[in-house]
């Protein structure tokens, strides 16, 4: 969120000349962060749906929220990586139209609102999961 509210309408709303934000000496380099969240926040996923696999309750909303973070992941790598590296890409010397850079970064922001949203909800089917108690014999289930 802290992208999507500070960084992000700076950055996209004034390229080509905004690249500095990234591209300049002291530029942000956020992929570091995302590299280092995505790998624990997987094997996180798989581990708490092997060890509630026997909760179909818990089951089913662990898959759903798996799901999603599978198709944010998905979009982000064919949609929003590849079109953050063609805004970094641009520079004032190229003929690109900055009125088209500028809807293309507005779609992009509103997109990515929409994919944060979408994650949420996967939050959510995780907070339910956790809240699900149901166990067909009695028993623990580890």
């Amino acid at each position: 969120m802290y992208s999507h509210i500070v960084y992000f309408p700076a950055y996209l709303s004034h390229l080509p000349a905004s690249n500095q934000v990234i591209t300049g000496a002291y530029g942000l380099q956020d992929k570091n962060f995302w590299m280092f969240i995505h790998p624990p926040a997987i094997v996180f996923t798989i581990t708490s749906l092997v060890l509630n696999w026997k909760l179909k309750a818990r089951r089913k909303f662990i898959l759903i929220a798996a799901g999603i973070y599978a198709l944010a992941i998905l979009f982000t790598a064919v949609y929003f990586l590849p079109e953050l590296v063609s805004f970094a890409g641009t520079n004032s010397t190229t003929d690109i139209n900055r009125a088209e850079l500028f809807e293309r970064g507005q779609a992009w922001q509103h997109r990515s609102w929409m994919r944060g949203t979408f994650l949420f909800f996967g939050f959510i089917m995780l907070l339910i999961a956790l809240e699900k108690k149901e166990n067909t014999k009695g028993q623990s289930p580890f």
